[in-house]
């Protein structure tokens, strides 16, 4: 069995490679580089990798099967004919990252909820000023996508007794939480929604979704936080909502452009908070063992759960 591995994260090469080969001595693992021609064209049965180049897929018609080291899939995609067709493409199912990804949310619902973003621009300001505490009746959260992120999320935050209300593509039941599916009740979710989670996955209906229109949607004062992808958000748009004192805040972990240049103008919005794109980092172990099981099984002819075909065949949203 030879398996072909990719990462441009050129530091944690080494650490994949080794546990991967420990977990599957059977094994051969070769670490695909654009200069290595001859050995990269050799026959493989699997593909492990995240964010591939085209050339490392383009052509190739031997792999059983495509794992992605990630939750979302839609960099994949972006490879267009390059992909082999007819092979199926597996992301994680989670792998750790569902709990990061509540923390997360969790904490910039409690900071905007308990005001800390006001107290800290106070502090900085050399103010002392008692401001009055919210009611959560009134701090109705509304989560965008309601896969196995967005449920995991909504789980984490009804521990604290907020109401919730979820959007999908399709209608989905959960308790303690009104439900809210397709384009036509899109704007009823958003006007009774004061802070707005973004766990869309990213497609080309999903793209540009939170604009002008739709986060004009929103009640005077409300948040965005975003931890899905950063092509959900009209950037121009939501900077002219927050600087008009639509939008309270927003709390991004993900952007257009990755690294974030220096010259964006959400630098410079202080009512905006920016992290590197670090709401849910991959767990290697986990992972790890996640691909080998799958692989396993494929090689003993067992049926497969979270085969991606397409990127809207499996996002549960």
């Amino acid at each position: 069995m030879r398996i072909l591995f990719y990462t441009p994260q050129i530091h944690v090469q080494e650490a994949w490679l080794t546990e991967l080969q420990q977990a599957l001595p059977e094994a051969t693992f070769h670490l695909w580089r654009e200069d290595a021609i001859e050995e990269n064209a050799l026959p493989a049965d699997y593909a492990v990798l995240w964010q591939p180049p085209a050339a490392m897929l383009a052509g190739r018609s031997d792999l059983k099967a495509i794992f992605h080291l990630g939750a979302g899939v839609d960099a994949l995609f972006k490879l267009g004919d390059a992909l082999p067709p007819n092979v199926p493409i597996f992301r994680l199912e989670d792998a750790g990252m569902a709990i990061q990804m509540a923390e997360y949310v969790s904490h910039a619902v409690l900071r905007y909820f308990r005001r800390f973003d006001e107290f800290d621009a106070q502090a900085r300001d050399g103010v002392w000023k008692f401001l009055p505490p919210r009611k959560k009746e009134h701090f109705t959260i509304g989560i965008l996508g309601l896969g196995v992120l967005g449920c995991r999320i909504a789980q984490s935050l009804q521990e604290y007794g907020f109401p919730l209300r979820g959007w999908s593509r399709s209608m989905k039941n959960i308790p303690g939480m009104d439900c809210f599916a397709g384009d036509a009740s899109l704007g009823e979710f958003l006007s009774g929604t004061q802070v707005l989670v973004c766990a869309l996955p990213l497609t080309d209906q999903t793209r540009d979704l939170l604009n002008h229109t739709n986060l004009a949607t929103l009640p005077q004062g409300a948040y965005l936080i975003n931890v899905a992808r950063g092509a959900h958000v009209v950037e121009s748009d939501l900077l002219a909502l927050v600087q008009n004192d639509h939008i309270a805040g927003a709390t991004l972990d993900v952007f257009r452009q990755e690294p974030l240049p220096p010259e964006h103008p959400f630098w410079q919005e202080k009512r905006i908070t920016i992290t590197p794109h670090i709401a849910a980092l991959t767990q290697r172990h986990e992972s790890i063992l996640q691909i080998v099981a799958k692989i396993r099984s494929l090689e003993n002819g067992a049926a497969m759960s979270n085969i991606t075909g397409r990127v809207h065949a499996s996002t549960g949203y």
